[in-house]
C-alpha cells in the first residue's frame, strides 16, 4: 500500500533550500524597496564559521594639504607624513529555526505542487521573521544613538501636550529627519512607517500611487520615496498622546548574508499522533552597515534574541554618521 503523501516524501534539501532562499529574498518587502541588500561576500562570511564577523575598514583620510616648497631646507621643501587608520565593524550571526507539524501544512500536502507550496509559507514565514529582526536591531541602534551620539540621527518633533500638523508626519517632518545627514540627505530613498502616519499621508492626497513608478512596492511613493507600512514599527502609548517611529534609509542600509546551518532541513513523523513533521534552521546575517554588534549582553553566548537586539548597549556606530544611511523620526500621527 503507497500510503500517504509526507513531508519526506516531497522535501529535498538540495532543491527546498535554495528555493526558500530566493523566496524569501523575493517576498521582503525590505529587500524589495533596496534597504536590505543580500551581499555575496555576505553570504561568503556567513559560511565561515564563527558567532562574531569581523569587517575592518579604512578609516578617511584627514588633515590638511601643504604649500609645496622651493627652498633647499627641509622645513622647506619636506612634506609631513600622514597616516591612513582603519576601524572595525562588526557583524553577529543570526541562528534561529522553526519547526511545522501536518496540521500547519495539511493545505500545501493538498496542493498540486506540494513542495512550491510548503516552501512558499516557510518563505513567507522568514521573510516577516526578518522584518521583526531588523525592527528590533534598529530599537537597539537608536537607543544607542540617543545614549551615545546625542541623538543626532533622531528627529523627535512628538509633543507632550495637545499635538498639531508640526508634530505629525508631513513634508517639513520628513525633510527636517533627512537634514540630519546634511548634504547626505539624498542617499536615503525609502520610508517605513506605521499604519497610522501612513493614513494620514493617505488622508492628505499626497502619497504618488503610479504604478509605473520604480518605486512603488505597493504602498505608493512620497517625495519621490518607497513606502514601506508595518504596523510592527515601534508605538509608544504614553499618558497623553501615541508617539509612532518613522524611519527613513538609503539603499543598501542594511547588508543581509545567508549562512548554512549544519542540518538546515530535517524531517520526522510522529507515527502514534500521525503527524508530519518539518523542521527548518537557518544561519544568517542582518546587519545595519557602520553599526558594529558590541556583543555586551547576550545571554547565550551564541546568538542574541530580538529583545537582545533592542538593548542600545548591543550596539555602537563605527562609521562616520553620514555614511549610516538611517534616520529615525518621532511623530504623533
Amino acid at each position: 500500500m503507497a500510503g500517504p503523501v509526507r513531508v519526506s516524501d516531497i522535501i529535498v534539501p538540495e532543491v527546498f533550500i535554495p528555493y526558500v532562499n530566493e523566496e524569501t529574498v523575493n517576498k521582503s518587502a525590505l529587500v524589495r524597496s533596496g534597504i536590505v541588500v543580500p551581499d555575496a561576500s555576505l553570504d561568503e562570511l556567513a559560511k565561515r564559521g564563527g558567532r562574531l564577523i569581523q569587517m575592518p575598514f579604512y578609516q578617511d583620510l584627514t588633515g590638511d594639504d601643504e604649500v609645496l616648497g622651493t627652498g633647499t631646507g627641509a622645513t622647506d621643501s619636506d612634506l609631513t607624513l600622514g597616516k591612513i587608520t582603519t576601524s572595525k565593524d562588526q557583524a553577529v550571526l543570526f541562528t534561529r529555526g522553526r519547526a511545522w507539524g501536518d496540521e500547519d501544512l495539511a493545505k500545501a500536502l493538498a496542493g498540486s505542487d506540494p513542495l512550491g507550496a510548503i516552501a512558499d509559507m516557510v518563505a513567507n514565514y522568514w521573510a516577516w521573521r526578518e522584518q521583526k529582526l531588523l525592527i528590533a536591531i534598529l530599537t537597539g541602534v537608536f537607543a544607542d544613538n540617543a545614549d551615545n551620539d546625542s541623538s543626532d540621527l533622531i528627529s523627535d518633533i512628538a509633543s507632550a501636550g495637545t499635538p498639531g500638523d508640526s508634530n505629525k508626519i508631513g513634508a517639513d517632518a520628513i525633510i527636517d529627519a533627512m537634514t540630519k545627514l546634511g548634504d547626505a540627505a539624498n542617499k536615503l530613498t525609502a520610508i517605513a512607517m506605521h499604519s497610522t502616519p501612513y493614513s494620514r499621508l493617505q488622508k492628505l492626497n499626497v502619497i504618488d500611487y503610479e504604478p509605473a513608478a520604480t518605486a512603488n512596492i505597493g504602498f505608493g511613493t512620497y517625495l519621490g520615496k518607497t513606502i514601506i507600512v508595518d504596523d510592527d514599527l515601534p508605538t509608544d502609548t504614553g499618558s497623553t498622546n501615541t508617539e509612532y517611529t518613522t524611519y527613513l534609509f538609503g539603499p543598501g542600509a542594511v547588508g543581509r548574508g545567508d549562512g548554512e546551518a549544519p542540518v538546515p532541513v530535517e524531517t520526522d513523523r510522529d507515527s502514534l499522533a500521525g503527524v508530519n513533521i518539518l523542521i527548518h534552521r537557518r544561519h544568517f546575517l542582518l546587519h545595519p552597515r557602520g553599526i558594529k554588534f558590541a556583543d555586551a549582553s547576550v545571554a547565550n553566548s551564541i546568538s542574541p534574541t530580538n529583545a537582545e537586539c533592542n538593548m542600545a548597549c548591543n550596539w555602537d556606530r563605527v562609521y562616520e554618521k553620514k555614511n549610516i544611511r538611517i534616520v529615525k523620526l518621532i511623530t504623533n500621527g
